[in-house]
């Protein structure tokens, strides 16, 4: 993948670009993930938040409530109200949508999690990590992504 990504909404409204390679990325198979994409699951690319830049149009925050009594915030086009990308917790990483891009076909995840509510016809990569639930970052994230992840937290 290229340095630099662009990706948008369905109506071209919203235009972003990820300006760095990200931390990590995710395939979350939760039932969260499932019912707010409709989908599977879903493909995140983590990265920060100042490291997104938007091109065009403007994002809504939608505040969406989760399974264990959390919330998390999806930023929606106002217009096609297609989900370009969540926060949870705090403004300091962003979950992009992997579908979002110009070019998903890309990215492939560093990771499943959540596999515990995997959809049973979905085989994953036998060269894939795969947690049942989360997993230990340190031991699966590069050194130079968990360093930026701690710098953009103390931000």
């Amino acid at each position: 993948m290229s340095d630099l990504r662009e990706g948008g909404c369905a109506c071209g409204a919203v235009r972003y670009r990820l300006t760095s390679e990200p931390l990590f990325t995710h395939c979350c198979h939760c039932l969260n993930c499932q019912r707010q994409t409709g989908s599977a699951f879903v493909i995140n690319l983590l990265i920060e938040a100042d490291r997104m830049e938007l091109l065009a149009g403007d994002l809504q925050p939608v505040d969406v409530p989760r399974d264990d009594g959390s919330s998390q915030q999806i930023f929606r086009c106002p217009s096609c109200q297609v989900a370009v990308f969540s926060e949870y917790g705090g403004g300091a990483v962003r979950f992009v949508r992997a579908g979002t891009l110009d070019e998903p076909s890309e990215v492939t995840p560093d990771v499943h999690i959540y596999t515990r509510s995997k959809v049973g016809w979905m085989t994953l990569p036998v060269s894939a990590p795969a947690f049942e639930e989360f997993y230990d970052m340190r031991a699966l994230w590069p050194a130079a992504s968990l360093e930026r992840l701690e710098a953009a937290r103390r931000n």
